[in-house]
C-alpha cells in the first residue's frame, strides 16, 4: 500500500503516524515524500511487525507501540530517523551510520540499548556487494534499519520464518542464521565455479581471468565482513552486552562455527584463485617462449634459402652458371641445409 502526500506543514511525522492494521497481517507501509512541485524526493519503507507466542501469524497493531514489537526501517529519510531516535530513545548518530555503505560490523551499547552492525550480502547492478545493517536491541523492541532492501528479511516478513518478535535474541539469532546461510549460498556457487575452472586449466580465457579478478574482490569483501562480525558474536557469547539463556549461548556457538567455516571457506577460495592464476600466468609465459622459439628458429631456417637465392641472383659470374644441373644442384643443397637445420633444432628441442 502506497501513502503519497505533499509536504506542507512543518509538523514532524510521529510513529504512529505511520501505522494501521489490516485483517492482522503485515503491510508493505511505502511512504513517499513529495515536496510542492509534485517532484519526488525520497522513498523510504517503515514496517512494524510483532507476534507473541500465543499469535497464529504476525501482526500490525494500530496507533500505539506495543512492547515487543519488530520495527522494520529501510532507507529511512532524514525525519523518519529522527522519529525513530525520538520515540525509541534511539542515538541519532548511531543510526546514521547504519546508511552509510562503508560501515564496519561491530557491536556497542548506549543507554541500555544493544546496536549490532553486520553486513549482508546483495545482489546489485548485476555484482554482488554487501550491505550495512542495523539490529538495535532494547527492552521493549528490536529495530532493524538498512539504506536498501534486502531479501533474505523477506521470509521474516511473510510468515515463511517461524518466530516471535518477543523473544528478541532468538530472534536476533534467527537474522544471523540467514545472513550465514546467504554467505553459504553464494560461497558455494563462487567454489562450484573455481573448481569447475581449475578442472580445464589449460582451456581458460581472459574473460576468465577477469571473472577470478571479480571473485577475488567479492571474497575481500566477505571477510571484512565475516571477521569483525564472528568479533561481534564472541562478544555477545560472553554476556557483556546481551543476556543470554543456556539455550541461547549454544546457538550463538554454532553461529561463531558456521561464521569461522566461511571465513575459512573464504580463504580457501582465494587461495584457489591465486593458485589459478598463477598457473595461468606460468602456462602463459610458457607458451610464450615456446612460440618465439618456434619463430626464431623458423626465422633461422627461411635464411639460409634467402642467402642461396641472393647470391646466384646478382648480375656477376658465378660457379657453375652454365651447367645445366645448376638450379637442381642448389635445390638439392638448400633442401638439404634445411633439413640438417631441422633436425638440429628438434635435437635440441628448439622447435
Amino acid at each position: 500500500m502506497v501513502l503519497n502526500f505533499k509536504v506542507l506543514s512543518k509538523r514532524p511525522l510521529l510513529l504512529h503516524d505511520i501505522l494501521f492494521s489490516c485483517d492482522n497481517k503485515a503491510i508493505h507501509t511505502t511512504l513517499r515524500c513529495y515536496n510542492t512541485s509534485d517532484k519526488l524526493v525520497t522513498e523510504s519503507m517503515i514496517k512494524i511487525l510483532y507476534r507473541n507466542l500465543k499469535d497464529k501469524e504476525l501482526k500490525i497493531y494500530e496507533r500505539q507501540f506495543k512492547v515487543g514489537s519488530w520495527i522494520y526501517a529501510e532507507n529511512p529519510t532524514t525525519d523518519e530517523i529522527d522519529i525513530l531516535a525520538k520515540d525509541l530513545k534511539l542515538d541519532k548518530g548511531l543510526l546514521t551510520d547504519a546508511l552509510d555503505p562503508y560501515e564496519v560490523p561491530r557491536m556497542e551499547r548506549e543507554d541500555g540499548i544493544t546496536y549490532i552492525y553486520t553486513r549482508v550480502p546483495d545482489k546489485e547492478d548485476g555484482g554482488i556487494i554487501t550491505v550495512p545493517l542495523l539490529i538495535a536491541i532494547g527492552d521493549k523492541f528490536t529495530l532493524t534499519l538498512s539504506r536498501k532492501k534486502l531479501a533474505f528479511l523477506e521470509p521474516f516478513i511473510d510468515g515463511t520464518v517461524e518466530f516471535y518478535t518477543t523473544q528478541k535474541t532468538k530472534f536476533l539469532i534467527h537474522i544471523f542464521s540467514a545472513i550465514n546461510k546467504r554467505y553459504s549460498s553464494l560461497l558455494t556457487k563462487i567454489n562450484r565455479q573455481v573448481r569447475t575452472t581449475k578442472a580445464h586449466l589449460s582451456k581458460i580465457k581472459s574473460h576468465d581471468i577477469v571473472e577470478f579478478v571479480n571473485q577475488e574482490e567479492i571474497l575481500n569483501d566477505f571477510l571484512s565482513a565475516l571477521i569483525p562480525t564472528n568479533a561481534a558474536l564472541q562478544k555477545m557469547l560472553a554476556g557483556a552486552y546481551l543476556r543470554l539463556y543456556e539455550e541461547d549461548k549454544d546457538l550463538v556457538e554454532d553461529l561463531m562455527l558456521g561464521t569461522g567455516e566461511l571465513i575459512e571457506l573464504c580463504k580457501h577460495n582465494m587461495k584457489n584463485i591465486v593458485n589459478i592464476r598463477n598457473s595461468y600466468s606460468t602456462i602463459m609465459t610458457h607458451n610464450l617462449n615456446r612460440t618465439i622459439k618456434l619463430l626464431t628458429a623458423l626465422t633461422i631456417i627461411l635464411t639460409v634459402p634467402t642467402i642461396i637465392a641472393s647470391l646466384y641472383g646478382m648480375n656477376v659470374r658465378l660457379p657453375y652458371q652454365d651447367v645445366s644441373w645448376a638450379f637442381a644442384g642448389i635445390v638439392t643443397v638448400t633442401v638439404t641445409i634445411i633439413i640438417i637445420l631441422l633436425a638440429l633444432f628438434k635435437k635440441n628441442d628448439w622447435l
